[in-house]
């Protein structure tokens, strides 16, 4: 796992998108602002399971996202991962090949692009903004988590008065990372 700060270029969103100068963002800051992350090694079933358990995760699948996999829905599908949303839960990712970018928003707004690869496990927080895209490889199979049933119900930006943004609004503001 990589994460920096999103340059906004009106560009390709496959593409890496770094700040010239770089400008990283820690481990650290991602937990700041919510976000969880793992490295998983070669018995990263077992680990799930355990992470599954300390965090109530009761359900999984598996997704792979290219274009073989998605077939004609791929575009849409693509379309749909990268237009700015939210869920009420969170959003739980591990990659087991490929590789892709999460975008997340910090306390102030700004784009943190988060580049995941085999053994990266995420944790989106419920109610963060957020965005996903494949790198210019075009494919990434993971495995998702769910506390409940499966499911992906995408609530589009703006969504400023729904329960779960306010919720993880507030958490920020209890930590004095956004106003």
């Amino acid at each position: 796992m990589r994460a920096y700060y999103y340059d906004n270029k009106d560009t390709d969103p496959r593409e890496p998108h770094e700040q010239t100068p770089l400008s990283p963002v820690t481990p650290q800051e991602l937990a700041n602002i919510g976000v969880l992350y793992w490295q998983l090694g070669d018995d990263y079933l077992s680990q799930i399971d355990k992470i599954c358990e300390e965090r109530n995760y009761k359900n999984r699948d598996e997704l792979t996202c290219s274009k073989e996999g998605l077939g004609d829905a791929y575009e849409s599908k693509i379309k749909t991962f990268f237009e700015e949303h939210l869920h009420e839960d969170e959003e739980i990712r591990y990659v087991i090949d490929g590789s892709g970018y999460f975008d997340v928003r910090d306390g102030v707004d700004r784009w943190i692009r988060i580049a995941v690869s085999k053994g990266d496990l995420l944790v989106l927080p419920e109610g963060i903004y957020h965005r996903f895209t494949l790198d210019t490889n075009d494919y990434i199979k993971v495995i998702r988590l769910f506390k409940e049933e499966p499911k992906w119900i995408p609530i589009n930006r703006p969504a400023d008065e729904n329960p779960s943004r306010l919720k993880y609004l507030n958490s920020l503001k209890d930590l004095g990372l956004c106003k």
